[in-house]
């Protein structure tokens, strides 16, 4: 009777979590087809070389994005998740970050990819084309997510998968409309579809808002630090996420950049079944890690199983689909197959340390998160610059396991040794607090927990 009644109450605990991640993963699968199929539809309308040069263009704005709003979107994440008074003052920060970041990104951005596309790209390009892709992909996309953002923050699931199945099915819709309606085939043409598409979503998204308040415009300074530590770990990832692309671009011709680049974005797609997971467990992590990291560490674990099962699942589905990819994407990406099934792995291992880097960061511990992995990630970009100039693209691969084993072993020493260190300091308060009066120590010295954000970096560094 009594492990029934366990059981029970496994199941009854478990349930919501399951409901939430079935909400969460659906809506980014949804999200993840149609993402493809868009990629498929512009594949096989802009042709390979067109289609490289988009790529490529795409890699830059992937970098940018990650600096537009200088990480404000995390601070509004835990602000929100453990008080929703702060929702208003949050939210005009971000709004802030994102206009002044994104005008100096979007106008340095034209600058050098006027720059490059004119010195390593066959195709020409127009400057206005690349200052409306650079605008869609950079500031747009970055109001997009902040919808998101604040429906997860808020614990509102179904708002937050509301939002990201809308935008893949605006984009899906979009790129039909250009290429099949009025038959788009140039990149300067889908410039100006996808900025339009982007701009009139993103008005929509931001309209969802409204019923939430006002947001207070000013921007605060002491989230100012923490948001850039976030941001600078993205942007190095994003770095060496594509790095690889500049490079081949340099020594192969620009449709294998488009093969290759489409397999990256299948993989990119690949990763969101941990994305699905890695965005419900962050609030969750954030509560549990308030009064210290030793605390959610259990869970941790737990999510870690979760982590490697869905990774294992992903990668064999991946491997099993790659032969049948140029019935989708077009008979002249022969090479697509080959890059895809190299590439499936990587998943299970983005899996493993995923679930630790999210810990770190929903505890506040931004110094730690930022030096393993602005530290592997600089490390690793050069790493995969001089396997795929030495030896592409099979040393472009084998660079890119290695950098997430590393990633891996790194991110879990760190998460282990902060959480002993966590725990010994609650032992050390709750033996002061039970002292005798006059011989308690001040909480912020010994519980971690405890401790302002700014007193944790400071003690991490």
């Amino acid at each position: 009777m009594l492990y029934v009644q366990a059981v029970s109450r496994t199941i009854s605990t478990a349930t919501p979590m399951v409901v939430s991640y079935l909400l969460s993963s659906g809506s980014l699968a949804a999200a993840s087809i149609a993402q493809l199929v868009t990629f498929a539809i512009l594949a096989r309308a802009l042709g390979p070389a067109e289609f490289g040069l988009f790529v490529q263009i795409s890699a830059a704005t992937a970098i940018a994005a990650q600096i537009c709003g200088l990480g404000g979107s995390d601070c509004l994440l835990r602000g929100v998740a453990r008080d929703r008074a702060r929702y208003a003052p949050l939210l005009g920060h971000n709004l802030l970050l994102i206009g002044l970041s994104g005008i100096v990104l979007v106008l340095g951005g034209v600058a050098a990819m006027e720059f490059w596309t004119r010195t390593a790209s066959d195709p020409a390009i127009a400057v206005s084309t690349v200052a409306l892709l650079l605008f869609s992909n950079i500031v747009l996309i970055r109001l997009i997510l902040l919808v998101e953002t604040v429906f997860l923050g808020l614990g509102e699931v179904r708002a937050a998968s509301r939002s990201v199945i809308g935008f893949a099915l605006a984009r899906t819709a979009t790129a039909a409309l250009a290429c099949f309606a009025f038959k788009a085939s140039s990149l300067a043409e889908w410039a100006v579809w996808q900025f339009c598409g982007h701009l009139l979503y993103a008005l929509v998204a931001l309209a969802w808002l409204r019923p939430l308040g006002r947001p207070q415009l000013a921007i605060l300074r002491a989230e100012l630090r923490p948001g850039i530590l976030f941001s600078s770990q993205f942007v190095v990832r994003a770095l060496r996420s594509n790095v690889d692309l500049f490079v081949i671009g340099l020594f192969t011709p620009i449709e294998t950049v488009g093969s290759y680049g489409v397999a990256r974005r299948i993989m990119d797609s690949s990763y969101l079944s941990i994305d699905a997971f890695n965005r419900l467990i962050y609030p969750r992590f954030a509560r549990a890690s308030h009064d210290g990291l030793h605390l959610a560490l259990p869970a941790a674990k737990r999510a870690l199983v979760a982590a490697l099962g869905l990774g294992v699942a992903t990668f064999l589905a991946v491997f099993a689909l790659a032969p049948e990819l140029p019935l989708l994407f077009g008979r002249e990406y022969h090479d697509l197959p080959f890059f895809v099934r190299c590439l499936s792995g990587t998943v299970i291992l983005i899996g493993a340390w995923g679930v630790a880097i999210d810990l770190l960061g929903a505890s506040g511990r931004q110094g730690a998160r930022a030096l393993i992995l602005n530290s592997i990630n600089l490390v690793g970009s050069g790493l995969i610059a001089a396997a795929t100039w030495l030896a592409a693209p099979i040393g472009t691969f084998v660079a890119l396991y290695a950098i997430e084993v590393l990633l891996v072993i790194s991110t879990w020493l760190v998460l282990l040794r902060l959480s002993r260190r966590s725990r010994r300091d609650a032992a050390q308060f709750a033996t002061a607090t039970a002292a005798p009066s006059g011989n308690v120590l001040d909480d912020a010295a010994v519980d971690p927990g405890r401790r302002s954000l700014a007193a944790l970096e400071e003690a991490e560094r």
